[in-house]
């Protein structure tokens, strides 16, 4: 499927942070995948699980959504003169706490976590197949922070998401501590 270019345009975006949280995460050994700068903060697995988690929650509500829009006759095919997909209202605070179902794993084989993000990116490109099919600003899904997102929001969240992981990866590599491979 040809998908609209706004659609086009973010799934680049969101090829282009995955790839960069890829190449940060990809020479690790196992040991410095599980490093973790304090105890209460969160090892490059763990982030890495966390991401991935969190893309399997956006796929799962793109899923959701569109159904219920399917159904109840909301749906409208993506309009023509949509050039840009609505912008999120506020930037998602770094600091903002994980809700449970997106809670990461300590431990996990960080080949294991990397063929997991690639798994599900795959997925992913089904949701943006869903997404290019209806005007997304119709289908909207309350965020527990930032309130009323549509469908794109929550991609485009997921781009910002993985950036401030991304971010947070590189502070973990460049601890004080952090292990020699």
């Amino acid at each position: 499927m040809r998908w609209p270019e706004p659609v086009d345009k973010l799934w680049r975006d969101l090829e282009a942070v995955r790839g960069d949280v890829v190449k940060e995460a990809e020479p690790l050994s196992q040991s410095q995948a599980e490093w973790r700068p304090a105890e209460t903060e969160w090892s490059v697995g763990e982030i890495l699980h966390h991401l991935t988690l969190a893309e399997i929650a956006t796929g799962k509500l793109t899923t959701k959504l569109t159904r219920e829009a399917e159904a109840s006759g909301a749906a409208r095919p993506f309009p023509d003169d949509l050039r840009e997909l609505p912008p999120l209202s506020a930037a998602p605070a770094a600091t903002a706490g994980a809700p449970p179902v997106v809670w990461p794993e300590r431990g996990k084989p960080i080949g294991e976590l990397l063929a997991d993000m690639k798994a599900v990116r795959e997925r992913s490109r089904q949701s943006m197949d869903k997404l290019a099919s209806l005007d997304p600003r119709v289908v909207v899904f309350k965020h527990f922070a930032l309130g009323d997102l549509d469908l794109s929001q929550w991609w485009r969240l997921q781009v910002q998401h993985d950036g401030i992981h991304l971010r947070q990866i590189r502070q973990v590599k460049s601890s004080p501590g952090f292990p020699g491979a």
